[in-house]
Formats: structure tokens, C-alpha cells, sequence
């Protein structure tokens, strides 16, 4: 059985969909509508989870961040080695590692422990998601401290695509794979492409890091979030996402989608202005 994570999100819904005709079951905190089996579980109580594995089961482990998630994730990990499932597939981030900012340190911390934890895994370190381009422009402006530096981003359906794959094939031995889109783009490109596709002008405003957290306060984030997440955009905007990678074409046999492929398919999903 493959036992599905986050199943109610962006990559766990579409991963759901891409399993039909395998023996799933989606690990859920409320009834959803899934197109798979599901059980009421929750990784905030970790043995919820662990008791839905058994030997040789495939596990797929993903959420949004959340107090207590490098505990949670570290938990279920530990259960699952316990109950001797054959693979953890798990989502992390591009260049995730201990001590960073965010995301990345809390995904470095579960990495490292699932390394460590003899299970067959496969870690997921995928760049930025292109659904996340909708919620980043307000009033035909979208707003970074990126500079002018080329940033890498990807389809998460392309995520999903990836983490079928290895799921339904033989486990392997440990590996990492670092998920890119076709192409790296600087934001004021990205803006102009987004527009584009909308038949609407779109720019990208670039912000010194404390203008930039000053903005993001001003729309209700937390300061400290908001400091950080100002000074990991100019972090990433350095070049450190700017190569792409083989690895979605590898591992599923087709590219990856193009920002173009998930514009024309998220039109709407962007605001009206």
C-alpha cells in the first residue's frame, strides 16, 4: 500500500490522482474528497500515522511547515522504520540544510534524520512552486528583493508526476533528487511572461531587504517572518537557484512543464485586476 501525506494539497492531490489503480490511502485530519481511500490521521500526533503502515508499505511524507514539524516529521519517520515500510518519499527544498532560514533548516533537520534512519528513501528538493506566482502579484505588481539574478521555479504537478514514479517502482537505495522547471528566468522577466499570458501589464518591483519585509508586514506578516523570508528571497536571487536539473525528465521520461504550460492552464487562477 502507498500511504499518502498531505493529500489535500497542491502535490498530495494531484499525486492522489496520478495512483488510481494502485492500493492508496490518503492520510487526511478531516473527511475530503480524494480519489483514493482515506483515514482521519494527523502528523501534529504522529502515532496517528504510524499506525496506518505496515511492512513493506510505501510511504509519501509532505505538509506545509507548522510548529513542531521538524518533531512531527521526525516522529512518523522513526514509526515508520519501525513498521518496516519498503520507501519514505519525501518533499523538501532546493539546497535545504540545518541552521537555514525557514523552511530550509526545518527540512534540513528531517533530511538528515531520514538519511540517517536506514529506511530506502527518496528526498524531493524541489525549487520554488509556479502556483505560488497567483498569490505574489496584487494590482498588476508583484513585489521581491530577488535583484535582477535568474530564479528557477517549477510545476508542482511535475513534483507529483516525479514522486509517482518512484513510488510505484522498486525502491531503490537512499537518493536525492533536486526538482527544476525547464528554465531560469529574473523576475522582471517572470512579470512580463505573466502578463502576457493575463493580456494585462505586470512588473516585478524590486526591494532593498528591509523594504521588502516592510512590505510583507504591511500585509499582516509577522516581522521576524517577514525579515526572513525578505532576506531568503535576496539569498535565492544570488544564483544558487539559477541551474536547472535533468531530474523530472529522468525520472517520469518527459520534461518538465514550462512557465508558459502552467499559464495557460492557471489563467484563472490569478486575480482579476
Amino acid at each position: 500500500m502507498i500511504v499518502v501525506t498531505g493529500a489535500t494539497g497542491t502535490i498530495g492531490r494531484a499525486l492522489a490522482g496520478r495512483l488510481s489503480g494502485h492500493d492508496v490511502l490518503a492520510a487526511v485530519r478531516r473527511p475530503a474528497d480524494l480519489p483514493c481511500a482515506y483515514a482521519l490521521a494527523d502528523l501534529e500526533r504522529p502515532e496517528t500515522i504510524g499506525a496506518l503502515l505496515s511492512p513493506g508499505d510505501r510511504l509519501f511524507l509532505n505538509s506545509s511547515l507548522f510548529p513542531g514539524f521538524t518533531a512531527a516529521h521526525r516522529a512518523v519517520i522513526d514509526l515508520a522504520a519501525r513498521a518496516g515500510v519498503a520507501q519514505i518519499v519525501t518533499v523538501s527544498v532546493r539546497g535545504a540544510r540545518p541552521g537555514q532560514r525557514l523552511g530550509g533548516g526545518l527540512h534540513g533537520e528531517v533530511d538528515a534524520h531520514l538519511r540517517a534512519s536506514g529506511v530506502p528513501y527518496a528526498i524531493l528538493q524541489p525549487t520554488g512552486f509556479m502556483q505560488n506566482l497567483p498569490g505574489e502579484i496584487r494590482g498588476g505588481l508583484m513585489h521581491g528583493s530577488y535583484g535582477p539574478g535568474p530564479v528557477n521555479y517549477i510545476d508542482a504537478r511535475d513534483i507529483a508526476d516525479v514522486a509517482a514514479a518512484l513510488l510505484t517502482r522498486p525502491a531503490g537505495p537512499g537518493s536525492d533528487h533536486v526538482l527544476t522547471g525547464p528554465e531560469s528566468l529574473p523576475h522582471e522577466r517572470i512579470a512580463e511572461r505573466v502578463g502576457a499570458a493575463l493580456g494585462r501589464p505586470v512588473r516585478y518591483v524590486d526591494l532593498p531587504v528591509p523594504e521588502m519585509a516592510a512590505h510583507l508586514e504591511r500585509q499582516g506578516m509577522p516581522a521576524p517572518f517577514a525579515a526572513d523570508l525578505a532576506a531568503l528571497m535576496a539569498e535565492t536571487g544570488d544564483g544558487r537557484w539559477a541551474s536547472a536539473t535533468t531530474e523530472v525528465e529522468d525520472i517520469t521520461g518527459r520534461p518538465p512543464r514550462t512557465l508558459e504550460d502552467f499559464l495557460t492552464d492557471h489563467r484563472t487562477t490569478f486575480a482579476t485586476p
